[in-house]
């Protein structure tokens, strides 16, 4: 059986169109893939605490040689151990000012962590994780288009690079624009969304 990790992280609750469109897609994996054992990490409705002092410290102690079950460093395994016992990934969230909100980043931050999940090398940060598909469904209030009044993207290439210093290199982003201009821009984004389903989903898990 498939375990999907599945990051919701939209604090909307059932208003949000990232949580509708992760319905869509679980749909589409279980279609494709049969039962799912789904990891739900709720970010949105549970955000993580912020990064403190106590885990910079052992953060850096394990980086060093350290304990990697220091106290301070106990969340951060329990949601390594999360993405390691996954076969992949499905992130649905909303673009804030432009890239990952802050809930999402704080994940990011507790997850990326040197001597633990990727190692320096001479030739740069070598993920430690094995490969695996990460599937991000982003919802937009505005659009993002090379002509006047386009917002700039600096989600996807952020949420690429930095996971593939970890080691996940498989990332696949879908954008669903212009959610805040009405029902029909609306129903567009999820047209398209299924379509895109129905051409990433095979591709990406097969």
């Amino acid at each position: 059986m498939t375990t999907l990790l599945h990051l919701n992280v939209s604090p909307r609750g059932e208003r949000s169109h990232s949580r509708q469109a992760g319905s869509v897609v679980r749909e589409r994996l279980a279609a494709h893939r049969g039962p799912l054992t789904v990891i739900e990490r709720d970010l949105g409705a549970e955000p993580l605490p912020p990064i403190d002092a106590a885990f910079t410290d052992a953060n850096l102690a394990v980086a060093a040689g350290g304990d990697e079950q220091a106290p301070a460093l106990m969340l951060s395994e329990r949601l390594i151990a999360e993405l390691e016992s996954a076969d992949m990934v499905l992130i649905t969230t909303p673009i804030h000012n432009f890239t990952v909100p802050a809930t999402l980043k704080t994940w990011i931050d507790v997850v990326v962590r040197p001597g633990r999940t990727f190692r320096s090398t001479p030739q740069g940060k070598q993920g430690l994780l094995r490969d695996r598909p990460v599937l991000a469904v982003v919802a937009c209030g505005g659009a993002f288009h090379d002509g006047p009044g386009s917002q700039q993207d600096f989600f996807t290439p952020y949420l690429k690079y930095v996971l593939g210093t970890i080691g996940l290199s498989r990332v696949e982003v879908l954008r669903m624009e212009n959610m805040n201009r009405g029902s029909d821009p609306v129903a567009r984004s999820f047209d398209h969304l299924r379509a895109w389903c129905e051409a990433a989903v095979p591709a990406m898990v097969d």
